[in-house]
C-alpha cells in the first residue's frame, strides 16, 4: 500500500479517535527467546523458518507482455544479497481475461519465473494482487467482467491513487465480489486453477489470497469500525471459501496467507475470525501514513510499538504464524531513516516469521536497488545475518545492528540442517559455533548439523560494514 496525501488525514483522524497511535512510552516487548504465544513458520522437516525477501512485480505490462519486466537477474541478485524469499505479484485479469477462459500463456510465464526462483533457491509466495480493485478503474487485479458498481460514480485521483478506494463505485465492487454467489465461485475457481497448475512447483511456498482487501464504508461508520466489520463478515467467509477451493487441489503442502484490510497498518487490531485451515499465515502490511506522505520517522510517536501491539493480537489468539507481506517507506534518505530500519527490523524479528520488503527493482522510488544494482539508501540495513531454517527448538535469535553481531541459540532436533545466511560481504563475517556440531561454510551460507538434544550457539560477527 502506498498511501497518498489526501488519505493521510482520513486515516489519521480515525486512528487518533481509536487511540491506536497513542505514544507507547515505556512499552516493553518480549525478547525473541521468551514465549510470544505466536507459532513460527515451519517446513516439511519441522525446521523453524525465517523468510526474508522482497516483492517482485510487473504492474506495467499485461496480455502478451505480462510479466516481461521480471527477469532471471531479479532472483540471481536476491540470492546474491542474502535473501531467499519473493512475493510474486500475479493478476487475475491476466489469468482470466474473459470469464471462464484461463490463459495458458500466462501460467507458463509464471512457471518460467518459478523455475528461476528454484534455480537460485528462492521460495515464492504467489500473491493475487489488486490495486483499486482492477482494470475497470485503471489499475490491475480483479477482471473488468467481475466488476459490478450498480452505476455508482468513480472519480480518478491521479495524484493520490489510494484515495480511489473510497470512491463509491470501487467500494460497491468489493461488496459484490464478497457477496455475489457467481463471483464467489469465479474467484474460487481462479485459485483452483492456480493451485492445481503451480502448487506442486518446488519453489512455491504458498498463496496470498488477495492483496490489501478493502470494502464498503456504511453511512455513520468510521473507518476503523468499517474495517473490523468487513474483516469479520466478508473477509473471513471469503478466506474460508478460498481455502476450501485451494485444498480441493492442494491437499496441504503449501501455506495460505490471509491479509486484513490495510487499516491494520496504523495499529488498529483486525476483526478477522477463524480461518479453518491448519496451514494459515497472518500476513499484514507495515506502512505508516505520515511516512508515506513524506514525513520522516519519529520514534517518539510510538507507531512501531503500537503497530506491534495491535498486529500480534490476532496471531496470538488464533495461534498462527505471521509474515509481513509488504513494508518500507518511499523516501529512505531522510535523516531518521537509518533509525527507522534499525527499529523496524528489531520489531519484525520479535514476532514474525519473516517479511517481504517493497519492492525488488532497479531505479528510484521504492526500489531496493539503484540502476547499478547497489542498495538504495539505508536499504542495506535489511541485509543482515539470519537463519532461514533452524533444525531444532530456537531459544534466541537476534541481530544487534549497533555491534553487528548475530547470535542464534537452539537445541538440535531429530533431523535436518540449520542454515545461516550472510550478507554479500561474506568474507567480512566471522562465524563461530559452540556445541558439538558439524559445520560447513560455502560463500554466504553456513550449514550446521548436530545430534538431537545438543545445545548449539552460533555467533556471527561483522568486522566492517559491507
Amino acid at each position: 500500500m502506498r498511501v497518498g496525501g489526501a488519505l493521510t488525514s482520513i486515516v489519521a483522524s480515525f486512528v487518533l479517535v481509536a487511540g491506536a497511535l497513542a505514544p507507547a512510552a515505556g512499552a516493553r516487548t518480549a525478547p525473541p527467546e521468551q514465549h510470544t504465544g505466536i507459532p513460527r513458520l515451519t517446513d516439511d522437516e519441522g525446521r523453524t523458518l525465517t523468510l526474508r525477501g522482497w516483492n517482485v512485480e510487473d504492474k506495467t505490462n499485461r496480455g502478451d507482455r505480462a510479466l516481461s519486466a521480471i527477469t532471471e537477474k531479479h532472483f540471481r541478485d536476491l540470492r546474491a544479497k542474502g535473501f531467499g524469499f519473493a512475493r510474486l505479484l500475479i493478476f487475475w485479469d491476466d489469468l482470466e481475461p474473459r470469464r471462464g477462459h484461463y490463459s495458458d500463456g500466462y501460467l507458463r510465464k509464471i512457471e518460467r519465473i518459478l523455475d528461476w526462483a528454484r534455480k537460485y533457491r528462492v521460495q515464492v509466495l504467489l500473491d493475487a494482487h489488486q490495486d483499486v480493485f482492477g482494470p475497470a478503474f485503471g489499475h490491475r487485479g480483479i477482471p473488468a467482467w467481475a466488476t459490478r458498481t450498480d452505476g455508482l460514480p468513480f472519480t480518478p485521483h491521479p495524484d493520490d491513487w489510494f484515495a480511489e478506494y473510497f470512491e463509491p463505485a470501487v467500494q460497491r465492487a468489493f461488496t459484490h465480489l464478497y457477496e455475489d454467489p457467481d463471483l464467489q465461485r469465479a474467484q474460487a475457481r481462479m485459485w483452483q486453477v492456480v493451485a492445481e497448475r503451480l502448487g506442486r512447483h518446488p519453489a512455491v511456498l504458498g498463496y496470498d489470497l488477495i492483496n490489501e482487501p478493502m470494502g464498503e464504508v456504511r453511512e455513520g461508520e468510521d473507518l476503523a469500525t468499517a474495517a473490523r466489520r468487513i474483516e469479520a463478515r466478508q473477509l473471513t467467509p471469503m478466506y474460508n471459501r478460498l481455502a476450501r477451493a485451494v485444498r480441493s487441489v492442494d491437499h496441504g503442502s503449501n501455506w495460505l496467507f490471509v491479509e486484513p484490510t490495510p487499516v491494520v497498518g496504523e495499529g488498529v487490531p483486525t476483526g478477522l475470525g477463524e480461518i479453518r485451515d491448519r496451514r494459515t499465515v497472518y500476513a499484514p502490511h507495515f506502512y505508516n501514513t505520515a511516512m508515506e506522505a513524506g514525513a520522516d520517522y519519529d520514534p517518539s510517536a510510538g507507531w512501531i510499538e503500537s503497530y506491534e501491539a495491535a498486529v500480534t493480537a490476532y496471531p496470538r489468539r488464533r495461534h498462527v504464524p505471521v509474515v509481513v507481506g509488504e513494508w518500507g517507506p518511499l523516501n529512505n534518505r531522510l535523516p531518521m531513516m537509518g533509525r527507522f530500519y534499525r527499529d523496524a527490523m528489531a520489531s519484525l524479528s520479535r514476532y514474525s516469521s519473516g517479511w517481504a520488503g517493497y519492492v525488488w527493482c532497479y531505479g528510484g522510488g521504492y526500489c531496493a536497488l539503484d540502476e547499478n544494482g547497489a542498495f538504495a539508501a539505508n536499504k542495506d540495513r535489511t541485509a543482515t545475518p539470519y537463519a532461514p531454517a533452524v533444525a531444532g527448538t530456537v531459544h534466541s535469535d537476534r541481530y544487534d545492528d549497533g555491534t553487528r553481531v548475530y547470535r542464534l541459540s537452539y537445541t538440535a532436533g531429530r533431523r535436518g540442517t540449520t542454515e545461516i545466511s550472510l550478507p554479500p560481504a561474506a568474507g567480512r563475517w566471522r562465524v563461530s559455533v559452540d556445541g558439538r556440531a558439524e559445520v560447513r561454510r560455502h560463500g554466504g551460507e553456513v550449514w550446521i548439523r548436530a545430534r538431537e538434544g545438543a545445545r548449539v550457539t552460533v555467533t556471527v560477527t561483522g568486522t566492517a560494514r559491507g
